[in-house]
């Protein structure tokens, strides 16, 4: 431990994956560090609620996570830190779209005897044209709609990606940037698709992983066993504390954070900033407007009285007039989200802000979601009635076809000040998982550890233009 880290005082804001894997490395090198997050619980979108129910305790997270990682190095932390409340679990996905279910991946077998036949042939006729066509380019100014259209033809858009992607987001496929589809899409055409649907064939798609680790009670409970060692450690860990306003001297360096916390405003000194604020938030805090959003969910979150709906993890909704965009069983991650011999059901619903379905009382949206799941199969007598609603405001930066410019014109901007360091998925406006969320962290504390300035590394940290998520190195 050096003398120059133990007089230093890191503040860390937002106790996210990145913001408190950041704490871990700096703590551990014997810097002081304080973590500020607006929340009343540490994990960000990563975390976990218990409900507690009519027949014991539910557990809901806020979306669809699982840990996978190719880094050997955090993969043996996190076996370290949980322990035996680290579960391998399953996953198993499946489509709907008008009526019918189908396998994702897309299986020959399946897809045969589900499809409708105006769906086999438009894809046939598609695969013939796309034989005699060059392979498309990888062009950054090019639409979601163009970007897909090119690989997979017009029937496959039609009816696996116009209608959900457009409810998603909240906007027409053309008007989202094609960075999207480059990053969330391995298979590289419609030839690809036909090659792997061959029997013999690999079949899987490479970003499509089986297996992935899960905690016992809860994605979120990876993060709050974390915190718990981190102030085992001594770092400091202050919730319900909103971040409000920063002071800049002359030489463009933060001197502290102010911060907001029963309706009083307080001041945290530091000589260093990590903050895993959503990078919009962040320019308007040091007086500039970046023009960037984020896409918003709502979560409903209901117990049911019964031992299953599904096997399946969760199920992609994307008929356009559905609600929600996923239907998940926690308990097929871990039996430990629900009591035993009963279930639960969340489904997300994409939103902005303060729109119609963000403000709308529960007991209409509650039943508006049995609506649905009726009409997907679920019989909505198996609801107990008992609900709650959750709601994450950040969670998909909105990539339109504005969105690169102004993303490199927020992060000039905060580059200015030099003891300032930008990470995580909000932080970076990256569409990230959680093992790149947290080496993103390491990286920032090792910036700060040994001198070196790796903001613009972090920034495009992983950026592959393909396989986002993989198999986990174990």
């Amino acid at each position: 431990m050096s003398t120059a880290a133990e007089n230093k005082h890191i503040a860390v804001l937002g106790a996210g994956p990145a913001g408190l894997m950041a704490a871990w490395e700096l703590v551990e090198a014997g810097y002081q560090v304080t973590i500020l997050d607006r929340d009343d619980h540490v994990g960000g979108m990563c975390a976990t609620q218990t409900f507690s129910g009519q027949h014991g305790d539910y557990r809901f997270d806020f979306g669809g996570h699982r840990f996978i990682t190719k880094n050997p190095k955090l993969l043996s932390f996190v076996d370290t830190l949980m322990g035996d409340d680290l579960l391998f679990a399953q996953r198993k996905s499946v489509i709907r779209y008008r009526g019918r279910i189908y396998q994702y991946p897309l299986a020959l077998v399946d897809l045969i005897k589900n499809a409708p036949l105006p769906l086999l042939v438009g894809g046939a006729v598609d695969l013939a044209k796309q034989m005699f066509k060059p392979k498309p380019k990888d062009q950054s100014s090019v639409s979601f709609a163009e970007w897909i259209e090119s690989r997979f033809g017009t029937t496959l858009y039609k009816h696996f990606f116009e209608g959900y992607t457009g409810k998603l987001w909240g906007i027409d496929p053309k008007f989202l940037s094609g960075d999207w589809a480059s990053q969330r899409i391995s298979l590289m055409d419609l030839k690809d698709v036909a090659r792997r649907l061959l029997p013999g064939r690999r079949s899987s798609v490479r970003t499509y992983a089986r297996q992935y680790r899960y905690p016992k009670l809860g994605f979120g409970q990876l993060y709050t066993r974390l915190a718990e060692e981190l102030e085992k450690k001594g770092v400091t860990i202050v919730l319900n504390s909103d971040v409000c306003g920063l002071k800049v001297n002359a030489n463009q360096l933060i001197e502290h954070v102010e911060y907001r916390q029963q309706g009083e405003t307080h001041v945290l000194s530091c000589d260093q900033v990590i903050s895993t604020l959503p990078l919009p938030l962040m320019c308007q805090l040091t007086g500039f407007d970046s023009g960037l959003a984020f896409r918003s969910l709502r979560f409903m979150n209901m117990p049911m009285e019964t031992q299953d709906i599904s096997d399946n993890t969760w199920q992609y909704l994307s008929d356009p007039e559905l609600l929600g965009t996923r239907l998940q069983e926690p308990k097929r991650r871990s039996s430990f989200m629900a009591p035993a011999g009963r279930s639960s059901v969340m489904i997300e619903i994409p939103c902005n802000k303060n729109d119609d379905v963000w403000n709308m009382d529960g007991d209409r949206l509650q039943q508006r979601v049995l609506a649905d799941l009726a009409s997907l199969g679920v019989d909505p007598q198996l609801a107990t009635g008992e609900y709650f609603t959750s709601y994450t405001e950040h969670a998909y930066p909105l990539m339109d076809m504005t969105y690169q410019a102004k993303r490199e014109k927020a992060i000039t901007h905060l580059s200015q000040y030099s003891n300032l360091i930008m990470t995580g998925r909000q932080g970076t406006f990256r569409y990230i998982f959680t093992d790149t969320a947290m080496e993103m962290g390491m990286m920032a504390a090792q910036s700060v550890i040994d001198g070196k300035d790796r903001r613009r590394e972090i920034f495009d940290f992983r950026n592959e233009k393909t396989v986002i998520e993989v198999q986990s190195v174990a």
